[in-house]
């Protein structure tokens, strides 16, 4: 409620009409994305609501919008379907909530530093396949799955709406229209087909248009609600798909809170342990009567830069006109064609997943290619979690790969009798250059009278490099060579020689 108190009277004549178009874009959005997460439809406005209200009264965010995330509907998809229940799946979203919530106490807005970019992005763009591959079943008008040993039959109606509405959503743009949201035109096209089609033989099914609850009393409202199945709190699948969404949440939410940041005309930085602080209590209340996980969304906050918008106070209204939506219209929110909602949930996976990104990354060289693809493949092969993993371990294994390369240079002078060769040790010198350096000490020419191993341009040598050098100084100097160092065994934090 504090944000209401202090409400900015002179900002609100921007965060109004900036709220009007978050909330034409959110809404269509939260209810595909809750169609592409196999969820109840309503559980999408339900999370836009909480997202909104709750969410960005706490966050510290000015332009941030939270809601329904696209980059979570693989695991909700999979969650749901492995915990069998939907009011299991509930009890995963409230301590997931709690989980981020401890994560803000310690601290842990810093988080997503720590992931390789190649493996977010990889993992993004197999959401994105994902998307395009759950949603073609809607988009051609069934239910069905896509088997190329069994192609369902296609309801020509679902498809050319589809195709329509992919259209309007690459063209609209062009128009510079910025506050009629694509996403609504869609809708609306949507509905005035279903309108028009009407009684007719080319109408659409009940189950080819959004079906959700229509409130007539004040018990209707109570019924919107389901609850979390709290005796399940033992389960390890429940905790394992828990700690699943809070990690990735928070990192969605912490990514995109730092591109928001970046678009801010202001620059103002959002405190992040804060906004983790904020997404747990809006994870725990989402799970508590119904809702989806929920991120801070990138399509969202970008149309609410892009309209105007100056505080926070545009995504809590944003929420409030879901809120009244969901109370009075209902009943036209069942007029939307479900392949509407495919053609935006479309057009927002080839986004994440489209041919310019897999050529930036190709660009980009093998150490950021490879980690890529190998997230995207892990993903679609197995599941998000894994995937990750898998992106992690690729990525840490070309970071091995470039620090085991050579970071030492050899400097040749003298006539025979005097062959000298100066040993420059480069930046800094772990242990994972050992065993290059004693092959490259070993091509030392046996002519070589004295040898000089520089260490001035190498901030830290490693302990069990200067075991080497020593080593080696004792051989040489067995040989008769003249050996020399220099600011070698002096490099902070190894105060003194280990010998």
């Amino acid at each position: 409620m504090s944000a209401f108190l202090k409400l900015s009277m002179r900002d609100l004549k921007y965060d109004i009409p900036a709220s009007i178009v978050v909330f034409l874009v959110a809404l269509p959005l939260c209810l595909g994305i809750a169609l592409a997460s196999g969820a109840p439809l309503l559980s999408g406005l339900l999370t836009g609501i909480i997202g909104g209200i709750v969410v960005a009264s706490l966050s510290g965010s000015q332009l941030s919008v939270c809601g329904p995330a696209a980059g979570l509907t693989v695991i909700v998809l999979g969650a749901i379907e492995s915990l069998g229940a939907y009011n299991i799946f509930l009890l995963a979203v409230v301590l997931a909530g709690a989980i981020q919530l401890v994560l803000g106490l310690l601290k842990a807005g810093n988080l997503g530093h720590y992931f390789p970019s190649a493996v977010i992005t990889g993992m993004l763009a197999a959401i994105g396949i994902s998307i395009i591959l759950q949603q073609l079943p809607t988009a051609l008008g069934t239910n069905v799955p896509i088997d190329l040993s069994n192609i369902p039959k296609v309801n020509i109606v679902s498809l050319t709406i589809c195709l329509l509405s992919i259209l309007v959503l690459i063209l609209w743009p062009r128009l510079k229209l910025r506050y009629i949201p694509a996403p609504l035109v869609v809708v609306l096209m949507g509905i005035g087909a279903v309108l028009w089609l009407k009684n007719t033989p080319y109408a659409l099914m009940q189950d080819q248009l959004v079906n959700i609850p229509s409130i007539e009393s004040l018990k209707g409202f109570s019924d919107l609600f389901i609850f979390p199945d709290f005796s399940q709190i033992m389960n390890k699948d429940v905790w394992t798909v828990a700690f699943t969404i809070a990690i990735i949440a928070s990192i969605e939410t912490l990514l995109s809170i730092e591109a928001i940041d970046k678009l801010d005309p202001q620059k103002r930085i959002s405190p992040t342990n804060r906004e983790l602080f904020a997404q747990g209590i809006g994870n725990m209340g989402s799970g508590l009567i119904g809702g989806l996980p929920l991120t801070s969304v990138i399509v969202r906050s970008s149309a609410n830069v892009m309209a105007g918008g100056r505080t926070r106070q545009s995504a809590i209204l944003h929420g409030i006109w879901l809120l009244f939506a969901l109370l009075l219209l209902a009943k036209t929110i069942n007029l939307i064609p479900l392949a509407s909602l495919a053609a935006v949930l479309l057009v927002t996976g080839y986004k994440l997943a489209n041919a310019a990104l897999f050529k930036k990354m190709y660009q980009g060289g093998i150490d950021q290619f490879v980690p890529f693809m190998a997230t995207v493949v892990a993903v679609l092969l197995s599941d998000l979690l894994t995937g990750v993993g898998i992106g992690i371990v690729v990525a840490i294994l070309f970071l091995l790969r470039n620090n085991m390369r050579n970071r030492f240079a050899f400097h040749e002078q003298g006539e025979a009798g005097t062959h000298q060769i100066t040993v420059h040790l480069l930046g800094e010198v772990s242990f994972l250059n050992k065993a290059a350096f004693r092959r490259s000490l070993r091509k030392i020419p046996r002519k070589t009278k004295e040898i000089i191993i520089d260490g001035r341009q190498s901030p830290f040598i490693d302990k069990d490099v200067l075991i080497l050098i020593q080593e080696y100084e004792t051989t040489a100097r067995n040989q008769g060579k003249k050996v020399r160092l220099i600011e070698v065994y002096d490099k902070k934090p190894i105060a003194s020689p280990l010998y």
